[in-house]
């Protein structure tokens, strides 16, 4: 069973949706949750925010943490996914920011990607590069680090594909542990 139809059946049985708020995967999380048959049970819509000037105009950023952390940042990716949830009224709320290539951004390398999460009691953010197998990373040199930073791996359309995964594996795990700690209250 794909992730995105697990996720689909754990927000169904829990009565929950979800948004999504993307950059470089401009629509892509959402279109394949939405591939799913049921998706609409979940599924309630979602911003794409490629440019960095409607994160804060559509995902409501604070223009200060664009300026402070930039649109590819951990910060950001938190930032948009509050916002996704409030502008779409969702349960929860995924968002994907960061560099699909081929050059590199601002300073970030292809590869290097944030995803935000936002759910009923709280929001947050992980490396995509953290959320999926291995074999879907790399290594690579970062401004501002010291030692090598583990990133998704691939061209252009690989790193999206891999950041959608990251986007659906990060928001399923995000929504179990979030039952598991209803059911120790």
């Amino acid at each position: 069973m794909s992730t995105a139809q697990t996720l689909i059946d754990e927000l169904r049985a829990r009565r929950q949706t979800i948004a999504f708020c993307e950059s470089l995967t401009a629509g892509l999380a959402a279109a394949t949750l939405a591939s799913v048959p049921g998706a609409s049970d979940v599924l309630r819509g979602g911003l794409i925010t490629y440019a960095t000037d409607l994160k804060a105009g559509l995902a409501g950023v604070d223009t200060q943490v664009l300026a402070e952390c930039g649109p590819v940042s951990a910060a950001t990716a938190r930032e948009m996914a509050r916002g996704a949830r409030a502008a779409c009224g969702a349960d929860w709320a995924v968002a994907l920011t960061g560099v699909a290539g081929p050059d590199p951004q601002d300073g970030h390398q292809p590869g290097e990607v944030w995803i935000g999460l936002a759910g009923p009691r709280w929001t947050a953010s992980s490396a995509a590069a953290e959320l999926v197998p291995a074999a879907l990373g790399r290594f690579t040199l970062i401004d501002g680090c010291d030692e090598p930073v583990r990133v998704l791996a691939g061209d252009r359309n690989e790193i999206r594909a891999a950041a959608v995964e990251a986007a659906l594996r990060g928001a399923l795990t995000a929504v179990r542990r979030e039952q598991i700690a209803d059911e120790n209250r």
